[in-house]
């Protein structure tokens, strides 16, 4: 656990339980340097505590980045929830969850996430107020989608020439929340859409909705493609991964994407323009956090059109300084948060 604190520079853990509801949560705070940390729950079967901690702290290290780097007063922090084989009331587990988080005193606000809802949102915020993304106040996923659409734009303006997708063969990976509301402005943007996902029903969705070609699973990442576009669960790029690709562009909406730092540059040593994930994803962050603020639609959706450019800002560093993006995103990040 330690190890795992240490390798992330977490800033704290805790962990609480609650038999009566089955309730058993991790919340990892990486960093309040800059405000409170925020960042979404997770609800997921894992397959022991030690996988469950070294995600949350993975993750919630990423949501330091993001928030910094979007220029955001909030540091980052994440949650997970091991969920259980049966689970008696739900609502009473969010609960439960709920005051956990309230016992923080404000130091983490939760958000959703893989495997939690608006609903789950509500029952958290009958017990403290450091929660967003309820039903009143909207579901993140599609500003997440409008970012990764505009960062897929700048990605594919810095690598081929144009910003145009129009005839681009643009590969998505995963097709949940986010997936599919980018699968749905890539193919009104004229791209030809390729499509997976381990529910065989999205991807049918697709291919009847947005005139998609299905591909099974495992094949995607190896199809030839202009732009991989990884939106499921992370880790999903390593260096069999890597190895196998035939794109130009990999920018995707998936949190953690790089199984390892190191696979950063084995992307750039094939040619592969890397879109580092916490920065082209950042849309659902920028939401929640300036809707939690009070901000207007309009003020959110401008915040939301500096992703493509922060982007560029990016790649025009990394060719200028001959790096990998995701080397000069982490350092910029580091700046925000470990300032000398």
């Amino acid at each position: 656990m330690f190890g795992i604190m240490e390798a992330t520079r977490l800033e704290s853990l805790h962990v609480a339980q609650d038999p009566a509801t089955g309730l058993q949560a991790i919340i990892a705070l990486h960093s309040t340097r800059l405000g409170p940390a925020l960042g979404g729950c997770r609800y997921l079967t894992y397959s022991d505590s030690h996988s469950a901690v070294a995600d949350a702290a993975r993750l919630a290290q990423s949501m330091s980045y993001k928030a910094a780097l979007a220029g955001l007063p909030f540091g980052g922090g994440k949650a997970v929830i091991l969920r259980p084989a049966h689970v008696p009331n739900r609502g009473a587990l969010f609960e439960a969850f709920g005051r956990f988080i309230e016992t923080l005193n404000g130091r983490y606000i939760t958000a959703v996430d893989s495997g939690t809802k608006s609903e789950d949102m509500d029952c958290i915020a009958q017990y403290t107020q450091h929660v967003t993304s309820t039903r009143t106040a909207g579901d993140p996923s599609p500003h997440t989608a409008m970012g990764v659409f505009a960062g897929i734009r700048a990605s594919a303006m810095a690598r081929l020439g144009s910003d145009d997708l129009q005839g681009l063969r643009i590969a998505v990976q995963g097709l949940g929340q986010v997936g599919y509301a980018l699968a749905e402005q890539l193919a009104a943007a004229g791209a030809e859409l390729l499509v997976s996902d381990l529910d065989p029903g999205r991807a049918l969705l697709a291919v009847e909705q947005l005139g998609a070609q299905a591909v099974q699973p495992a094949e995607l990442a190896a199809t030839p493609c202009d732009i991989f576009v990884p939106c499921g669960l992370g880790g999903v790029l390593d260096q069999a991964t890597v190895a196998h690709l035939h794109c130009a562009v990999v920018a995707g909406a998936a949190n953690n994407q790089l199984a390892s730092p190191e696979v950063a540059e084995l992307l750039e040593a094939r040619g592969i323009l890397y879109a580092p994930d916490y920065v082209i994803n950042s849309g659902g962050l920028i939401y929640v956090a300036l809707q939690h603020q009070g901000a207007e639609l309009p003020a959110i959706t401008a915040h939301l059109a500096r992703i493509g450019q922060r982007l560029t800002d990016i790649y025009a560093q990394a060719q200028a300084q001959n790096r990998s993006p995701a080397r000069v995103a982490a350092q910029q990040a580091e700046a925000l948060l470990y300032p000398r």
